[in-house]
């Protein structure tokens, strides 16, 4: 049995297809609530549905887990709720690690390149404290997942029980299908889609930056069936254990960006820019990249999939297709 928490969500739906697909039993951990986000979840029905409250309760039963994917969390880089964000995202986490340690079950949890702040420390995936202390995350979001990252990495300077395999992995800018129910974090691939869709050219924000072009902003985008591929080699490869980011290794603009929309869908590559809303100005990320280094060194050696054909695939085999995986 494998354990997904997050599993209705946009990584996890796409992780339980993918282990659907292998035959694999998978528990999901996740509220469906009442926004459909259920269609994540219609093509491939899990074993069980357990609300995160009741969580606690059944690993006190002691579950034949063999692997737990631990995606679920607060992701919204916007989130003000502290307290909430904290139970969420870090004293959940350290519940499971604990469990998983104490019944020698595999661990894999969702990090975030949102640790990485501005960049100013480099986007290494160094799990030193002493690197990891240097970070300076802009949002409660990504603090909370750097506490995290800290967290483990003392644990296992200390000694202390670890789980017989453990990673953690940074995301990049993720996108692809079943991501519908993710409000304003929705992908920009999906957003500049939407603004096509409806007539008009894509938008980007103007630079606040001294000396970047406006839509010269560059981000590490990578599409969702790379990022599940990463998670099978995790489940593939006990072996593999520390922290990594998952992203392609390549900054794209967000011109390549809306241009990719504009191309696949038969459309003028046109665009307007905006200003960056007041709420993420010092927050706005201008350049993120993925080092792989140690990513490649642990033995994960597939090829990622270009921006131009991940935005082709989303538009062509499923906004305008069949939208869920």
């Amino acid at each position: 049995m494998i354990l997904i928490t997050g599993g209705a969500g946009f990584i996890g739906s796409n992780l339980h297809a993918a282990l659907a697909a292998r035959g694999l039993e998978a528990v999901v951990v996740d509220r469906l609530r009442s926004d459909g986000k259920w269609r994540n979840l219609a093509k491939h029905p899990p074993d069980a549905v357990i609300a995160p409250d009741d969580l606690d309760g059944f690993l006190a039963t002691r579950p034949p887990v063999e692997m737990v994917f631990h995606l679920g969390a607060v992701s919204q880089t916007t989130a003000r709720d502290g307290d909430l964000v904290w139970a969420s995202n870090v004293a959940l986490s350290q519940r499971l690690w604990e469990w998983c340690a104490a019944h020698a079950v595999r661990f894999v949890y969702a990090s975030s390149a949102a640790t990485y702040g501005d960049g100013a420390a480099g986007f290494d995936d160094d799990s030193s404290l002493a690197y990891l202390r240097r970070l300076r995350p802009h949002n409660l979001y990504g603090w909370s997942k750097l506490a995290f990252d800290l967290w483990v990495a003392r644990r296992r300077d200390e000694r202390a029980r670890l789980p017989p395999q453990w990673a953690g992995l940074k995301f990049f800018n993720v996108y692809g299908p079943n991501e519908y129910h993710k409000g304003s974090m929705i992908s920009v691939v999906k957003v500049k889609y939407d603004e096509v869709a409806a007539g008009g050219a894509p938008r980007l924000f103007r630079s606040d930056r001294p000396g970047l072009a406006d839509g010269d902003q560059r981000r590490d985008f990578i599409w969702v069936g790379d990022v599940v591929d990463v998670l099978l080699w995790l489940l593939d490869t006990p072996s593999a254990q520390g922290l990594f980011n998952v992203g392609t290794g390549t900054a794209r603009t967000y011109l390549d960006l809306a241009h990719a929309v504009c191309r696949a869908m038969d459309r003028p590559e046109t665009v307007s820019f905006i200003d960056v809303p007041e709420a993420l100005r010092g927050q706005y990320q201008s350049f993120t990249e993925a080092r792989l280094d140690r990513l490649r060194a642990a033995g994960y050696g597939a090829a990622f999939t270009p921006l131009e054909e991940g935005v082709r695939r989303y538009i062509q085999d499923h906004l305008r297709a069949d939208p869920y995986r």
